[in-house]
């Protein structure tokens, strides 16, 4: 079978227009794309096989592609733009089917595992046909709008990672019929890591392909509003599922970087000197006494300290967590960096992250310092405004008019009381405070929520993901 690129739409419209409007699309899900990019890509476009999807697959990643961590984007992006074709895939074989008629799932999961151990199915299209047939007989379904597909049907029937036994065994010579490990071929690791990769792939593939016959159905823009997933950067730290917040952790540390080199920079030079008032009046004397131009000091930049309270309770502890790594990546840019952690009761929990702010298992030191630190001593659900109070006797004295004050958490207190007295005491101890709210703004004072009562006394941010995150950091901490 001949792999067409392209829908009939994008055979009406020039390959430069189609293109064109494939960048727009990345751009409008937050991919940077400069017009230098866009033409190399053209470029790119005039030496590749188009009948190549692997290979215009690539060459538009390398020219288009600036943060490897927005691939996942740009690869289901592009299968909507740049299908195999539309409508079902023509084959020459059939589904394996019982004497009822129906189609035969376990011979099915046979014909699949013994593919994907085949390096020769992938080359000469089997497995892709295999994977087309699946979609069209295993994941078909009837909608109130008539003919319909889906993947999590397809998927829970074939379930690619069950397979991963057999496909390894089947790689290493071995039929695993008896479906135990034991001794038979593809126990090796080798193997089963390759296994595991390659039904990773074929529940990409099948979700592809799912989304190519939708795509024909319904119109390529309504089937991109669900099956586009957000950038690591814009995925919301509240509704994040794991795999979500793996991606999210992936963009700290570049994140830390950039906003570290923006912190130093602003440091050096962004803050003058006072007034230097000798200065000023001695060369006041050539305009008449009239001190017309401004003599200031030389500017000594100093760093401030900061202290950061941070609720840690199971709604809000993935963005406490990673506005954590974000802060202790950069605090090189503090003199001081003091960690508080409350869930119902404060406590300081500086050294469980002076120790590991650095290793990979920031994560552990996150779940030491909530199991072991005095956290929770009452009902075990937020209480904002016993936290506040509790600071207040306990910790005020670290709070200066060198340093900044950082709040990070929902406000939602349980319907107990707020404390706003506290947080006024607080927020003139310090010379700089900011609350850093994961939720969104229009959700501020619903329900259990103070966040409307606290932003009365302290400048409260929307941070609902890392794109905000970052911005708020380097927008609002001083240096």
């Amino acid at each position: 079978m001949s792999e067409v690129v392209g829908a009939t739409a994008a055979a009406e419209v020039p390959l430069v227009g189609h293109l064109t409007g494939f960048v727009d699309e990345l751009r409008a899900r937050g991919m940077v794309v400069g017009p230098s990019s866009l033409i190399d890509a053209a470029q790119a476009m005039q030496v590749l096989d188009l009948l190549d999807r692997r290979s215009l697959r690539e060459g538009l990643a390398t020219t288009l592609i600036s943060d490897q961590m927005h691939r996942k984007v740009f690869d289901v992006v592009f299968d909507l733009w740049f299908p195999l074709g539309t409508g079902a895939r023509t084959s020459v074989t059939e589904l394996p089917r019982t004497s009822d008629g129906d189609v035969d799932v376990d011979a099915v999961r046979e014909m699949v595992a013994d593919m994907l151990a085949d390096d020769d199915a992938s080359e000469d299209g089997r497995l892709d046909q295999m994977i087309a047939l699946i979609v069209d007989q295993l994941g078909r379904y009837d909608s109130t709008r008539g003919e319909a597909f889906s993947a999590y049907q397809a998927l829970s029937q074939v379930n690619p990672q069950t397979l991963i036994a057999r496909i390894a065994a089947a790689m290493a010579g071995g039929t695993g019929d008896d479906g135990s490990l034991g001794d038979r071929p593809g126990t090796e690791p080798m193997y089963r890591r390759a296994a595991r990769a390659r039904a990773t792939d074929l529940r990409a593939a099948i979700e592809a392909e799912t989304q190519r016959r939708m795509a024909g159905r319904n119109g390529r823009e309504r089937v991109a509003d669900y099956a586009v997933p957000p950038l690591p950067e814009d995925i919301n730290f509240l509704s994040a599922g794991a795999n979500d917040l793996a991606e999210i952790r992936r963009t700290i540390e570049p994140l830390a970087r950039l906003l570290a080199a923006k912190l130093e920079t602003r440091r050096r030079r962004a803050h003058r000197g006072a007034v230097d008032v000798r200065k000023t009046l001695r060369a006041s004397m050539s305009t008449g006494g009239v001190p017309i131009e401004l003599s200031h000091r030389r500017p000594r930049p100093g760093r401030p300290e900061l202290v950061v309270i941070c609720d840690v309770s199971g709604s809000v502890a993935g963005f406490s967590q990673f506005t954590l790594r974000l802060v202790y990546a950069l605090r090189q840019q503090f003199s001081k960096v003091r960690v508080f952690a409350f869930v119902d009761t404060v406590d300081e929990v500086t050294d469980f992250f002076d120790r590991g702010a650095d290793a990979e298992d920031f994560g552990s030191s996150m779940h030491r310092m909530i199991t072991t630190a005095r956290i929770s001593t009452r009902d075990g659900h937020s209480d904002y405004g016993n936290m506040l109070k509790g600071f207040v006797e306990k910790y005020g004295e670290s709070l200066t008019h060198r340093g900044a004050l950082l709040i990070l958490g929902d406000a939602r207190t349980n319907y107990h009381d707020p404390r706003l007295g506290a947080l006024r005491e607080l927020t003139e101890r310090a010379r700089h405070a900011y609350w850093l709210n994961p939720e969104a703004h229009r959700n501020w004072g619903t329900g259990d929520s103070a966040a409307t009562e606290y932003a009365e006394v302290i400048e409260m941010f929307e941070c609902r993901n890392a794109t905000q995150l970052g911005r708020a950091i380097a927008d609002l901490l001083p240096v």
